[in-house]
């Protein structure tokens, strides 16, 4: 009896979780983790008397498009080199096992450089520059503290403060956009993040270690 009783107990448990669990899916919070298609993680800065370095981790969908579908990412350290004075011949970056020559560009009047890597830097990185006929062995320290954001937390920020406008972008119940997240450095660490669906761009400045929104700007595409 006791056995029989248990048995109908068990089956009216596993019915009732039956019923429930569309329910249970259906109020679960959207991840939009996997709409990310670009993140900027961290910043590494050094001040040398002819030039500034800015360091950036970036992982980053390939190719890139700003059309609200995203890619794969692959993980890319961007070097930039901005002249203090007078602007050089050229110039090299080396950090690691990895370098070479930097691109000019005559759009920002800085040197850029870029490659590939399998893990980021933590903390400090010592690179090498040669700039025109001098060279620099200098360490460039990351912009994160302790009370930084992660990325993580500062899309979960964004996804609170534009619940409406992601909300928007979904089709049959499907999120259909992409969503930028980058660490950004003036007086104080910021974040920039932004919400693409292919024809308007809606993006907010965080504060870097709070989470509130400083400023928000709509753009059509």
């Amino acid at each position: 009896m006791k056995n029989k009783k248990k048995y109908t107990l068990c089956a009216i448990g596993a019915l009732l979780t039956a019923l429930l669990l569309p329910a249970l899916c259906a109020c679960a919070p959207y991840d939009y983790s996997d709409r990310v298609s670009e993140i900027r993680s961290d910043l590494f800065l050094a001040d040398t008397d002819d030039f500034s370095l800015t360091l950036a981790c970036v992982s980053r969908e390939y190719p890139y498009a700003d059309d609200g579908i995203p890619c794969p990412m692959t993980d890319t350290v961007e070097i930039t080199l901005v002249p203090a004075g007078e602007v050089p011949d050229h110039a090299e970056v080396y950090f690691g096992e990895s370098g070479g020559e930097a691109s000019f560009s005559s759009a920002y009047g800085d040197f850029r450089y870029s490659q590939g890597v399998s893990a980021f830097p933590e903390e400090s990185v010592p690179i090498r520059v040669v700039w025109g006929d001098k060279s620099y062995e200098i360490a460039a320290t990351s912009v994160r503290t302790e009370t930084t954001l992660t990325p993580k937390d500062a899309l979960s920020a964004f996804v609170t403060a534009e619940k409406e406008t992601l909300s928007a972008m979904k089709r049959d119940g499907a999120f259909c956009g992409e969503i930028a997240v980058r660490l950004l450095r003036r007086d104080k660490n910021y974040y920039y993040t932004a919400v693409t669906d292919g024809s308007e761009r809606i993006a907010l400045l965080l504060d870097g270690e709070t989470g509130d929104v400083l400023a928000r700007r709509r753009d059509t595409l």
